[in-house]
């Protein structure tokens, strides 16, 4: 018998199975490599857009509420309440009065 030293012509079936291997994963390296690179540029891209938007107006500051004498007397009895059920101390009662008052 004599041996030949290697295949003459195509390649037999496990030499185009492992040439299938390789061009497949070079081609999903490429592909993956080429969505990164989209995603990357998708993401500069919307992050600049944000920067060159206008910044929002500035919110209107709500008018102070008029301090009318029924708020006031609705204020004080709340702290009665709190001090007749005994939330608050003496002293903090009285303070919270003068504050109130003042």
């Amino acid at each position: 018998m004599v041996f030949r030293g290697g295949r003459a012509g195509r390649p037999g079936l496990l030499g185009t199975v492992a040439r299938t291997a390789v061009i497949s994963g070079t081609a999903r390296a490429t592909s993956n490599a080429v969505d990164r690179r989209a995603q990357r540029r998708a993401a500069e891209s919307q992050a600049y857009a944000e920067q060159q938007q206008a910044p929002p107006p500035p919110m209107p500051t709500p008018p102070p509420a008029p301090s009318g004498s029924g708020d006031l007397v609705a204020k004080l009895q709340q702290l009665g309440q709190l001090h007749d059920s005994g939330v608050l101390s003496d002293d903090e009662f009285a303070a919270a009065k003068r504050q109130l008052l003042a």
